[in-house]
Parts: C-alpha cells; structure tokens; sequence
C-alpha cells in the first residue's frame, strides 16, 4: 500500500519546472502546434500539470503535463497553475505516476464524439477540438446512433433452472439463437425487457405455476412452434426480396426443425444423387432446396 498524497495548487513561471527527460507520451508537431494556439487563444492552461517539487534538489519535476508546460511557455505564458506533491516520493512512484497519468484516460464513443463535434457550427472551434485526421475519418463511419456500453444503465437477470430443466432450457436457446442469427448485432430496448416479463406473467397465469424457469421454457416451446415467422429477419413477403445480406436459417424457410423419416430419406437420397452427380457443389446442400424451387416457380410461372 502506498503512502497517500496531498497535491496543492501552486501558481509559478513555467519556465521555473523541470521537464521529463524521459517521456513515453509524445505528441505529433502538429497536435503540439494546436495546443500552443489553444493555450495562447485561452491565455491560461486549461487543465493543470502535476508536479512534484524535490525538496532535496529545489527541483520542481513535472509529473505530468509536459506538453502543456512546454506549450504555456511557447505561447507565452508568464504564470500558470500545477498541481504540486511536496512529500517525498521514490523514484517508483513517480514513474508509476508518470505512466498512469498517461495510460488511464478512458475512451470516447464515436457516436457521442460525432454528436458533440456536429454541436461546433464554429470552425474556429472545430479546429480549437483538436479532432485530427484519424479521430474524423472514424467519425465519417458512425452512420447510425450506437450504443455505447459506457452510456447505457442495464441490469442483469438471472434465469436459475432445476438439473432437468437445465439441459431443455439450453437445448431451447441455443436453438432460438441460431434461428435469429444475422450479420448483425442488436441490443434489447427497455420496452423490450418489459415485454418479456408480461410474456413470463401470462405464461406463469396460463399454466399456474411460479417458476420463472419453467415459464421461461415454455415460452421458449412457444418459439419453437413459431420458427417460420423468424423469416421475417431476413424475407419481405409482400417484395418477396430477402431484405438483407448474410444467411438464414433453413428452419426459419420450412417453419420446422424436423420431417418424417420416410420423407427425409427421399430428400437425403436426392441430395446424394445430386452432389455425386455434380449438380450441387460438395457442402452446399442446401442449393437443391434452392433448384427444386427455382424449377417449381418457372413451371409454375
């Protein structure tokens, strides 16, 4: 456990601060060139250096904000304010403090980023951001509102099933997440979340019972009966145009997981004959459900 701090704020010559000589944050000549126009259009430094004053030395080490000490001084700045430690700290520490300073900064979600930048109808502005090349090019490709985890308030849910019930709850979402499965990620709205607790009450009211699990899992059977209608992820029937890109699932088109034997064994046979016959390329069995219903559709035509 390290010895806690107590920083004061000083004011003082930036010329008066001894800079790093070692330094791992650098910055480009031109990100350093719009700090020292921000500092001199501000008059002031706008967030403090830390600094350590050495009382063995007389020296006072900054910490961090070399750049902007350098910048109060190129701008020309006769006075600023630091944050000063005046305990004594060992070299550990101060390399510590170094890196931490430099390394724990968070980091900015492009939407809200986009969104603020978009606020600034001033260039002058928009040039004060210090937004480089690489921060606008990213703010280019934020096309639509995202949902930053850092921005969203979430609960978690927990689902607790007895051993029986374990197994057939998994069965059943592992079958309900390959069913909705697409080229894309969504997150549950709030309204959402609530829907699925007024399906759980209905579901506890229908068949009496208490158990979330157990309702949970019915719901899920509920979803298997209902497979076909997951089409609607990728399929307008009204067009009759698949909507997106990416692949569907095969039980979403037929609206069941299973057949007959006796019927899937003439479909398995056909399928053999195809690919031995090289009407289907090896691993694509799924292009003769599409051939067969081409050929329907042009005799129906």
């Amino acid at each position: 456990m390290t010895e806690s701090i107590k920083p004061h704020m000083v004011e003082g010559d930036p010329r008066d601060l001894t800079l790093l000589d070692v330094n791992a944050r650098f910055m480009r000549h031109e990100q350093f060139q719009r700090l020292v126009a921000n500092v001199r259009e501000d008059g002031a430094l706008t967030s403090t250096p830390l600094v350590w004053n050495d009382a063995e030395s007389g020296r006072r080490i900054v910490l961090s904000g070399n750049h902007r000490t350098k910048a109060a001084i190129e701008a020309g700045l006769e006075r600023i304010f630091w944050l000063e430690i005046t305990e004594p700290l060992p070299r550990q520490r101060q390399i510590a403090l170094q890196l931490s300073h430099n390394a724990i900064t968070g980091e900015d979600d492009p939407a809200t980023l986009k969104a603020l930048y978009e606020e600034l109808e001033d260039v002058s502005m928009r040039l004060y951001s210090g937004l480089d090349d690489k921060m606008l090019e990213l703010l280019e490709e934020v096309t639509v509102p995202s949902l930053a985890e850092a921005n969203l308030d979430f609960a978690t849910v927990q689902i607790v099933f007895l051993p029986d019930e374990k197994a057939a709850a998994e069965k059943a979402l592992e079958n309900a997440r390959k069913a909705a499965s697409a080229d894309a990620r969504w997150l549950a709205r709030i309204d959402q979340y609530e829907s699925v607790l007024d399906a759980l009450d209905t579901t506890k009211g229908a068949h009496n019972i208490g158990n979330v699990a157990a309702a949970f899992a019915i719901l899920l059977t509920v979803v298997e009966r209902h497979l076909g209608e997951f089409a609607a992820g990728w399929y307008d029937p009204d067009e009759q145009i698949a909507t997106r890109k990416g692949t569907a699932p095969i039980e979403t088109v037929l609206a069941t997981r299973t057949m007959p034997v006796d019927a899937a064994a003439v479909v398995q046979r056909a399928i053999d004959r195809m690919e031995h016959h090289g009407d289907i390329e090896p691993g694509q069995r799924w292009r003769a459900l599409e051939l067969w219903a081409a050929d329907y559709l042009a005799g129906a035509a």
